[in-house]
This record gives C-alpha cells, sequence and structure tokens, in this order.
C-alpha cells in the first residue's frame, strides 16, 4: 500500500548522489590564483598561452599548485596571497599589454570535479569582499555633445555647397546658423534637411539677420541617450580590463544607469579614480588675432570673444582658445606613457587612426607658426595642458603630449585614453566597499545562523513527531544539499540575503512536513489504519503544500523580476528553495516512511508523537 515503485527509489538516489557532487566543490575552500586573458575581445584563447605561462614561472622560479586553461583565460593557482601578487607582477611584465593579468581567488576542488562542472558557488561582493557603484550617465551632456558635433558638420556642408553664412553655433542642445539675406537661408535649409532627417529646422529673425535653429527630434534624443549608455558601459569594461580584475560585472540597471561590481579589488580608491573619470582629449587652435594682452583682461572678466573660450594653461598663462574642435579622442587607436627625451618630463604617447592622422596631418600643415591646444576634458571641466607651437606637418599619426605633471598622472591618462573615451559623464551615487574579513565574517555568521536555526528545528521536530520528525530532519537535510547543488551547477551568485533566503526556506520546507504529520495523525484520530493513515495524510496534504508554495513562488518571482541587486539575490535562491523543498518533503520523506513502513503488513502504531 506504502510502497514506491522501483523507478522513484532509483529517482531519490541519483538526485541523491548529483546533490552531493555538486556540492563538494564549496567544501574546499579557495586559493589565491591570476588570471590570464586577452586583452582583445576578438583574440582568442589557445594551448598555447597556458605553454608561455608556465615557462615564464618557471624561468622565475615561482611555485604554484595548479595551472589549467577555461573559458576565461589561463588561471594559475598558489599558496599564498604574497607568491599570487608576485607571479602577477612578473606575467604582466613578461606577456606585455596585450594581455590582462588579474588577481582572482579559484576552488581547490580535484580537477575531477572541474571536468564534469562541479564549480563551487559564486559569491556576491558582500561575501567576497570588493566594490560596487552604481553610476548615472549625465544625458544632458550626451544630447550637448551630439549637438556640438553638428556645428562643425553644418560648416563643412555649408561651404562644400558654397552657401554664404554669416556663423554657426551650439545654443544649449541647438544650433543657429547665422545668415544676411533670406535666400541664402533657405538654400542652407534646403540642403541641410536633406544631409540630417533626424534635425528638425526653424526660421527666426534676429534683427537684420536671419537665423535657421536646428534641434534634434525625439527620436534621435532617444538613440543618443541608448548609444550614450551603450558606449559608456564597453568603456567601462575596457577600463576594468586595464586595471585588471577578474569576474567583473557591468550591466544596465534602468535608462540611465549602470552597475559596476568588482570583486576581489585590493586597491579600490584606483579603481574609484579611473572608472569615475571622464577624461576625453580635444585638439583646438588658439587664436592668435585676439591674444593680446588687453583681450585676454576682458576675457577673464567674463568678456570672452565669440567663437573663443578663455583658459589658464598649467604654467599660469591665459589663453583664448578657439571652439571649432579639430580633433578628439574618438580617433585614438592606442596611447602610453614616456619621458621626453630632451628633457626628461613625462609625457603621453598618442597614436591615431588613419582618418586621425589625415586630419591631424592637414590641421598642423595649414597652421605652421601657430599655436596648437591641447585639452583634457573631465565630467564637463576642460584644462589646457600644452599648447605648443606648430614648427612644421605632422604626418604618421603619431603626437606626444607634454606637460604631464608627473609619471603617475602619464600613466592615468595614457590608461583612460586608451580605454575610449566616456560617451557622457557620468556620477557616482553610490558606492559600497566591503572587505575581504568582512566578508569571511559575514560568511561565518550566515553559516552559524543556518546552522543554528536547522538544529533547532531538527531538535523540535525530533522530539514532537518522534521517527517521522526525524524523517522530516532528513528531507529537511536532503534540501539544503540539493539546494546548495542547483546554486552550484547554476553558477548563481550567492549573496547576504541569499543567506537569509536559505534559513527562509529551511523554515518554509520543514511547514510541509508538519502539514504531512498533523494530516496523517488527524487520520489516525478518525480511527484509520497506520498504513492508510499514511497514505491518506500524504495525499490530502499536498494540495494544501502546493497552494501555499505555488502562492510563495509568485511572490518571488515578482521580486526576481521587479528588484535589483540584493532583492534579486534573494529572491533567486527563494525560487530555487521552493522548488527544492516540494521535491524534499514530499518525494523524499515519502520514499524514507515508505522504506521503514511500507514492507510491513502489520502495524500497531506510528511513532508519530
Amino acid at each position: 500500500m506504502n510502497r514506491y515503485p522501483l523507478w522513484k527509489y532509483i529517482l531519490v538516489l541519483i538526485t541523491l548522489v548529483l546533490g552531493v557532487v555538486y556540492s563538494l566543490p564549496n567544501l574546499f575552500g579557495e586559493s589565491p590564483a591570476v588570471q590570464v586573458s586577452t586583452a582583445k575581445s576578438s583574440a582568442k584563447l589557445d594551448p598555447a598561452l597556458l605553454g608561455q605561462v608556465e615557462d615564464i614561472l618557471k624561468q622565475e622560479k615561482i611555485t604554484y599548485e595548479a595551472v589549467f586553461l577555461d573559458t576565461n583565460g589561463v588561471k594559475v593557482r598558489f599558496e599564498n596571497a604574497d607568491t599570487q601578487i608576485n607571479a602577477k607582477d612578473v606575467l604582466q611584465g613578461k606577456l606585455g599589454k596585450d594581455y590582462v593579468v588579474a588577481l582572482n581567488l579559484i576552488s581547490r576542488s580535484p580537477s575531477w570535479l572541474r571536468s564534469i562542472g562541479a564549480l563551487p558557488m559564486y559569491l556576491g561582493l558582500d561575501l567576497r569582499g570588493g566594490v560596487h557603484f552604481l553610476l548615472q550617465v549625465d544625458m544632458k551632456a550626451a544630447l550637448d555633445k551630439a549637438a556640438e558635433r553638428y556645428v562643425g558638420d553644418f560648416r563643412s556642408a555649408l561651404r562644400k555647397e558654397r552657401v554664404a553664412y554669416m556663423g554657426v553655433s551650439r545654443e544649449g542642445q541647438a544650433v543657429q546658423v547665422r545668415f544676411s539675406s533670406a535666400a541664402e537661408l533657405a538654400k542652407a535649409q534646403k540642403i541641410l534637411n536633406k544631409e540630417y532627417p533626424d534635425l528638425t529646422f526653424r526660421t527666426l529673425d534676429s534683427g537684420n539677420d536671419k537665423l535657421l535653429i536646428a534641434t534634434l527630434n525625439l527620436q534621435a534624443q532617444k538613440r543618443i541617450q541608448e548609444f550614450a549608455l551603450k558606449q559608456n558601459i564597453q568603456t567601462l569594461h575596457n577600463r576594468v580590463n586595464e586595471l585588471g580584475v577578474a569576474e567583473p560585472i557591468i550591466q544596465q540597471q534602468g535608462l540611465d544607469r549602470i552597475v559596476i561590481q568588482l570583486p576581489g579589488v585590493q586597491d579600490t580608491a584606483k579603481a574609484k579614480e579611473i572608472l569615475g573619470r571622464t577624461a576625453t582629449l580635444e585638439i583646438r587652435m588658439v587664436d592668435e588675432e585676439k591674444s593680446d594682452m588687453t583681450t585676454l583682461d576682458k576675457a577673464s572678466k567674463g568678456q570672452v570673444p565669440f567663437g573663443d573660450e578663455y583658459y589658464v594653461e598649467r604654467n599660469g598663462q591665459p589663453i583664448l582658445v578657439k571652439k571649432n574642435v579639430v580633433l578628439t579622442g574618438d580617433y585614438i587607436t592606442d596611447a602610453g606613457p614616456g619621458l621626453d627625451q630632451q628633457n626628461g618630463e613625462s609625457v603621453v604617447h598618442v597614436t591615431l587612426d588613419g582618418r586621425g592622422a589625415r586630419i591631424f596631418k592637414q590641421a598642423t600643415k595649414e597652421n605652421v607658426g601657430k599655436r596648437m591646444a591641447i585639452l583634457l576634458i573631465e565630467k564637463g571641466q576642460a584644462e589646457v595642458i600644452t599648447a605648443p607651437v606648430i614648427r612644421e606637418e605632422i604626418g604618421g599619426g603619431r603626437v606626444q603630449i607634454s606637460g604631464m605633471a608627473n609619471v603617475q598622472e602619464a600613466t592615468d591618462v595614457s590608461l583612460l585614453l586608451r580605454a575610449g573615451a566616456l560617451a557622457a559623464p557620468m556620477d557616482i551615487i553610490e558606492e559600497r566597499t566591503v572587505g575581504p574579513s568582512m566578508g569571511e565574517e559575514n560568511i561565518k555568521r550566515g553559516w552559524h545562523s543556518t546552522l543554528w536555526g536547522f538544529a533547532a528545528i531538527a531538535v523540535f521536530m525530533i522530539i514532537y513527531y518522534m521517527l517521522f520528525g526525524s524523517v522530516s530532519v532528513l528531507a529537511l537535510g536532503v534540501n539544503l544539499l540539493l539546494l546548495t547543488a542547483v546554486l552550484s551547477l547554476l553558477q548563481a551568485t550567492l549573496t547576504l540575503p541569499g543567506l537569509a533566503a536559505i534559513a527562509l526556506t529551511l523554515g518554509m520546507a520543514i511547514d510541509a512536513n508538519v502539514l504531512i504529520n498533523e494530516r496523517i495523525r488527524e487520520e489516525l484520530r478518525n480511527g484509520n489504519t497506520p498504513q492508510a493513515a499514511i497514505h491518506a495524510g500524504y495525499d490530502r496534504a499536498f494540495d494544501t503544500i502546493l497552494d501555499s508554495n505555488v502562492t510563495t513562488m509568485i511572490a518571488g518571482l515578482a521580486l526576481f523580476m521587479f528588484g535589483s541587486g540584493p532583492v534579486k539575490g534573494f529572491a533567486v535562491v527563494h525560487v530555487l528553495g521552493i522548488l527544492t523543498s516540494m521535491f524534499s518533503a514530499v518525494v523524499v520523506s515519502r520514499a524514507l516512511v515508505n522504506l521503514i513502513y511500507g514492507y510491513r503488513r502489520k502495524i500497531s502504531k506510528l511513532s508519530i508523537g
């Protein structure tokens, strides 16, 4: 009457074996390691890199525990953190900038477990240590930047068609073109309408002048904002690569926010500085004609000539720079720190792409004897770092930027230019830092809370329900085992809220066994035989258990869909815990009860309290 068919026992046995196997990696702990990957996403990893890493470590006599190649790169495991840091410096120096060498932590689990995909749970920042940033993209600045690009495009288009105009300027997110006659305005509007369908044009009279005002339509604004967000995410990926962080998380949140999680980062101040900076480069011409002392003095008081901007160089000298941008950092393909061979000062060597090299060559050819200002722009604030005189035409796409304060600044500026410019400035609106020791403490507290909660439930169930209580405790243990295995198999990120969800799952899982045990008691009180009471107890309690778990799962799915960060981590563990608790509370516990009582034909009494 209460016997499972053989296939059900085999199913339970296989599930238990898989649960044990895929939970095992969490018991071996983690070792300090380094991860070697290619700096370019297009490059492929091959076994040759594995051999190269091994040869370097052997040459430098650096001992390691294990080395292997996986989808993320070559990983080398060491005995302690000192050897890990030494190996990172050595490998980075030997392999060069084509490879990223990052500090990491990897499991000590045997290779046979890794070969079948048995990996430990991935720990979140609050358990592993690291830094979390929430950045907000300045969408207004992205639209301003887009409007600024149209200023130069309009000049080029109108000159090409030989349309006479008085000037082009940007006013907020609108571009104004000034004409002296309505005929020229109409001609220009026809040309620009055809070439720039994303813009909306309107005309306005301003005294004797005629104005053509161009603004971005709503579709174009939305597209620019989406592009700015995507470009910023890609640039942040590049910068994180430069920092050498293993397994970072960089993802969009909402319409204008980006979440960055950098596990295991040791120099959090440096990470914040590099990620938060928005440095880009602009090359403009100095307005030599208006650089007399009288004009400069008026400009310092706010009376800046039309078409110019007033700056103060690092040496304290005032300077007027034309608003028209000759070249931007978008054309940079590489940048690196160096030293000037003549005076030994820190400089940045910049390499331009083909188009940038042609633009720069033409600009230097046309302006020999004039000064060219190089501006570094961060968070909307521009600084003239150098303004040299152009002695001759410069070709080849190689530019040297002097004026760096020290080697560190040259290194940081090179990193930012090499990683790419941000499409729009960003502000860090939330920052959380968790040290490794705090992470270990969180794990210890979470483990203790789960252990003591499990122990308290076990004592209560055994005292109150006797043998059936013991079966419930065993089923609860299986639930915990299966939940750990599923989280490890899916490589879900376990956070502190996730640990809380595990503790909550234990309480909810035992609730199903309480319902079953009470239903069996009720059947016994109604005069049913023990075998019939067991059968009716499990069958009649199932509907109640299913209803309660389905409603709870709906709430968990809602948290997962609409929540973020810690809330989503809680929801993942909560939903998976419901699924494993249904299996353990109903299938596993009944299999155990059937093994104990199912073969007996006559039972006088059940040990159920």
